[in-house]
């Protein structure tokens, strides 16, 4: 599963000291991973239903990780294709578009 590797963590929570501003940095972690879990879905490919309905939400590490991945067995294959079939992303480019609104969430969190 794709990721983003955080640099500067300890730093951050540094500055986050305070509870309040945690809780902050919490509740932007868990509205970040909903709304890439929303997005990944409304961009995932429909014929039985079952990709969309496979993509989850889970809130790691005292709420400061959210993962969102497809379970269904095939989803690699319908996000990078194969040599018979295009490849038609959905996670990537909601993950693309999440990690700069997630960027800028932060950002304003800790101006």
């Amino acid at each position: 599963m794709a990721g983003i590797k955080m640099v500067g963590v300890m730093e951050l929570k540094r500055k986050l000291a305070g509870d309040a501003q945690m809780k902050s940095a919490k509740r932007i972690v868990l509205k970040n991973g909903a709304e890439l879990q929303a997005r990944a879905q409304r961009n995932a490919p429909v014929d039985t239903g079952n990709l969309k309905r496979s993509i989850g939400l889970e809130i790691k590490d005292n709420g400061l990780t959210a993962e969102s991945a497809a379970a269904a067995e095939y989803a690699p294959y319908v996000e990078y294709g194969t040599r018979f079939m295009k490849a038609q992303p959905f996670m990537g480019p909601a993950f693309n578009v999440q990690k700069e609104r997630f960027k800028s969430d932060m950002d304003k969190l800790v101006k």
